[in-house]
């Protein structure tokens, strides 16, 4: 397997947990630092994809290393404060959800500018965006199994297995997803365009490994998952459509179409339903979950359709500049 190469540092604690990782030299302290800015999202991805599939040259012995987990646990703080900030908080699980199924006829979002607008060239960005979870699709969420049980259990597993591809590796999501960016004349190799990643693009993901990694924040994954499903449907419909209209083969997200729509239902009725049967005191933990990825989604798509609507890349470093 190959592992992806460690990007180029963004500030003084990316720079810190890239030292530690190369040179087994300590991870740094905190201290105060943008909890949404490129440094220090840039060193918790880091930090989390030990978890996954861990860096070129760096020893997997350093997933448990008692710095970095230190030093993770500092950054998480802050993340998660900042996220609770922004968030309003409650714990009606049904009205939270009900309000994602109803979109706005006005709504104007990346998807379905990429429909209606959208160019070629805009489309490989976005890609190249989504490339940082779509290359592991799922596996964030699969963290929540050994800590559910029951029906809830059961029930995640059987989204999880579709996630999967249903046991035939060539439908797994990411790798339709690789497949869809090698069509596309992009690397579809393993984190190769986290160098150009923005901060907006990693927090989605990094939220997505902080609520798997902590069981107590599992009600917050599961709220998170139920969002991302109920979401997706009608986004990788508009998608399908724009890729369609360009002369892309739109299979990635024609799949997601029909399977969210399942998926959705039964997140909503038997994950959520039964892990709040068993454990209600969660009901505050999923409406968060919730709220914070409506709320980091929608701060990821203002920052791409700002960038393109004033001419500019909304990478780091345009697709067009990549070697």
């Amino acid at each position: 397997m190959k592992e992806p190469k460690l990007p180029r540092a963004r500030g003084p604690l990316s720079a810190g947990v890239i030292s530690a990782l190369t040179f087994g030299e300590p991870a740094p302290r905190v201290g105060s630092a943008d909890p949404l800015g490129d440094d220090l999202q840039l060193a918790l991805y880091l930090c989390y994809e030990l978890h996954y599939r861990g860096f070129a040259g760096v020893s997997g012995e350093r997933e448990w290393d008692p710095e970095l987990l230190r030093m993770r646990g500092e950054l998480e703080g802050l993340f998660l404060a900042a996220l609770k900030g922004e968030t309003a908080g409650g714990d009606d699980v049904i009205a939270v959800l009900e309000e994602l199924l109803v979109e706005p006829i006005d709504a104007r979002g990346v998807s379905h500018h990429l429909r209606d607008d959208g160019e070629l060239w805009q489309v490989r960005e976005y890609i190249v965006h989504r490339s940082i979870y779509h290359l592991k699709e799922a596996d964030p969420h699969a963290w929540a199994i050994p800590r559910l049980q029951g029906k809830a259990k059961a029930s995640l597993v059987a989204v999880e297995f579709d996630e999967f591809g249903g046991g035939r590796a060539e439908r797994m999501h990411a790798q339709l997803f690789a497949d869809l960016m090698d069509e596309l004349g992009l690397d579809s190799s393993y984190g190769a365009y986290l160098e150009v990643a923005p901060a907006e693009m990693l927090a989605v993901v990094n939220m997505m490994s902080m609520f798997g990694l902590h069981r107590s924040l599992r009600g917050a994954l599961v709220g998170h998952f139920a969002a991302a499903e109920i979401t997706t449907a009608p986004s990788a419909r508009r998608m399908a459509q724009g890729l369609t209209r360009l002369g892309v083969d739109p299979l990635f997200f024609t799949e997601h179409i029909e399977a969210d729509a399942v998926h959705e239902q039964v997140l909503r009725r038997d994950v959520i339903g039964d892990l709040l049967h068993r454990e209600p005191g969660l009901a505050a933990d999923v409406v968060f979950g919730v709220q914070a990825t409506d709320w980091l989604e929608g701060r990821f798509g203002e920052l791409v359709l700002g960038r393109w609507q004033s001419g500019r890349s909304s990478l780091l470093v345009p697709v067009s500049d990549l070697r």
